[in-house]
């Protein structure tokens, strides 16, 4: 079985690896669109922190088509023991062994770029996830997966539940902006995302260290690389002129009724104050005017993470499909399977 290296470069073979994602995701996870072509671009390239990697593809025999592929993220300002592999089969190809091909691929470049151990991520109950457990991958959190369909939630409901938590949000306050990070706020949303750190992940992964640099380069790539629309809200303590509590989403052109949500983090100093429910809510009244054709906005949250999973379900989000299961193993067991 021939596996390639795929150059960014070649149109061709990305649509040819973007036709076996959309052909594995009706099968996988039917719940929501598969990312659009300018995304799955971008994160091939990229991944969503913006770590270096690789991706490798099986061409098929029909000329411009593709049958497997898999991405190998290599994070190089933490983690760097560890590398990150996602390996796609287009269901009619499974079964035949060119999984555990591309395990062994994936573990060998691995283990030349220095890697000890291999991690990856597949729906509950999926291919993907039967796949770990049949090469002795080691299972860690789960994160549940949770939709808000805007359809059934009334856009009042979100003025009461922002006037609710603004009563408890005194000293503070409410800013936002589309699209990438202005720069005054750079520094500030760097503080924000490091306050993540704390948030349940399975032992032995180190802490993602943010500054401003990073934000600008990293986090907001996908918003300068393509047409995706991104929308911040953020609390501000009017004392310090720290930011206390952020909340992202954004939203595809492609799948302009899907939005996305991304990081929610309030400081520890600032806990208490309902900022997490505040932007929240605010975000939702928002978007009822600026995005007026979402149906369904998704988020995912570790099963242990009880604080923001009961602020999700204050605004409406409910248990929307299987969530997601984390996993990992060594590199050199991969190499052997």
């Amino acid at each position: 079985m021939r596996i390639v290296q795929l150059d960014l470069a070649d149109t061709q073979a990305l649509r040819a690896c973007h036709e076996v994602h959309k052909t594995a995701s009706a099968t996988d996870d039917p719940y929501q669109p598969p990312m659009s072509l300018p995304v799955f671009s971008v994160w091939v390239m990229n991944g969503w922190e913006s770590n270096p990697g690789e991706v490798w593809y099986v061409p098929a025999e029909e000329a411009g088509e593709a049958v497997a592929w898999y991405r190998l993220g290599l994070p190089d300002l933490e983690n760097r023991d560890r590398a990150f592999v996602l390996p796609v089969v287009r269901p009619s190809s499974r079964r035949r062994g060119i999984g555990r091909e591309l395990l062994r691929h994936a573990a060998d470049r691995a283990a030349a770029n220095g890697r000890a151990v291999l991690a990856s991520v597949s729906g509950q109950d999926s291919a993907g996830d039967a796949f770990a457990g049949s090469v002795g991958a080691k299972p860690g959190l789960v994160e549940a997966r949770r939709a808000l369909d805007l359809r059934k939630v009334p856009a009042s409901r979100f003025a009461r539940l922002r006037e609710t938590a603004a009563a408890a949000a005194a000293g503070y306050t409410i800013v936002s902006w589309t699209g990438t990070t202005p720069g005054e706020y750079l520094g500030l949303v760097a503080a924000a995302f490091n306050a993540l750190n704390d948030a349940p992940r399975d032992e032995g992964w180190e802490d993602d260290l943010w500054d401003a640099g990073r934000v600008r380069d990293r986090a907001d790539r996908i918003l300068r690389r393509t047409g995706v629309r991104g929308y911040s809200v953020a609390a501000l303590h009017d004392a310090t002129g720290e930011m206390a509590g952020l909340t992202q989403v954004r939203v595809d052109p492609d799948h302009p009724d899907w939005g996305y949500q991304g990081r929610t983090a309030v400081t520890r100093s600032h806990r208490g104050h309902r900022l997490g429910l505040l932007t929240k809510a605010t975000m939702l009244g928002w978007l009822a005017t600026a995005e007026p054709q979402i149906e369904r906005i998704v988020t995912g949250n570790a099963e242990s993470n009880e604080h923001m999973i009961a602020v999700n379900e204050t605004l409406g989000y409910e248990v929307y499909g299987p969530g997601s299961q984390f996993c990992e193993m060594p590199v050199a067991a991969a190499a052997a399977v």
